[in-house]
């Protein structure tokens, strides 16, 4: 394999695996592994903290960019994990919950936090060697990354998949309600006005439905040698 370095952007519907993908392939290859949902997810988590959310749980726009400047969000490796850390504070676990979950879409729409999130997402990937993941990834955060991969899968495979993983987190949850929240999320991810989830036109696509961890990961691998190789 060639020791020129690329950007990788795995973009795709919620919970349809695309962290355990990228962190995987991150390990494998020794490249940085960015997660930009987990950004989103920070914001969120700061906005639900200091209640800028209407009655009509709608975010508060204007208080919420007024902010900003207040959020500092870092990633730093805790074990062999990375993990997200807000203004100082490990907030890997309260950021996977299905509270945040619930608001994170809202928040994900408001411009002045897609333009300053995605300002320090290309900062990260200057120096080439990242696997980054995301909704916007290939389209807006880095359109000229050199393997660009869409995955995706049903949205009742990707509900049984995250119900799994809140009942082994032991949260209690039920199976429709995260259907539900996967849905709702597709549609607010696919019709905001500002980057909205698509795939882009020269990323390749992946539909991990009946897939295995394993079999998802040689697919990805091979696609990653057939770019390097061709560099």
């Amino acid at each position: 394999m060639t020791t020129k370095r690329i950007n990788i952007a795995i973009d795709g519907h919620s919970s349809c695996g695309k962290s355990t993908i990228a962190k995987r392939l991150a390990s494998d290859i020794g490249y940085t592994y960015i997660d930009t949902g987990a950004m989103y997810r920070g914001v969120t988590l700061y906005t639900l903290r200091h209640n800028l959310w209407l009655q009509d749980h709608r975010p508060d726009v204007p208080a919420i960019i007024g902010v900003l400047d207040d959020i500092e969000l870092t990633f730093e490796t805790v074990g062999d994990t990375q993990h997200l850390f807000l203004n100082g504070e490990d907030v890997e676990k309260e950021i996977r919950g299905m509270t945040v979950s619930n608001h994170v879409s809202p928040i994900s729409t408001i411009p002045e936090v897609r333009t300053l999130l995605v300002r320090e997402q290309q900062r990260m990937a200057q120096l080439k060697g990242v696997v980054m993941d995301g909704r916007d990834i290939g389209t807006t955060v880095l359109p000229d990354a050199e393997l660009k991969i869409f995955v995706t899968a049903s949205p009742e495979v990707r509900a049984k998949r995250r119900y799994n993983e809140l009942l082994q987190k032991g949260e209690k949850v039920d199976y429709e309600a995260v259907l539900q929240n996967i849905n709702d999320r597709d549609r607010i991810d696919s019709t905001r006005a500002v980057s909205p989830l698509r795939r882009a036109d020269d990323a390749l696509l992946l539909d991990n439905s009946d897939m295995t961890l394993d079999e998802q990961q040689a697919w990805i691998n091979a696609r990653v040698d057939e770019v390097l190789s061709s560099k």
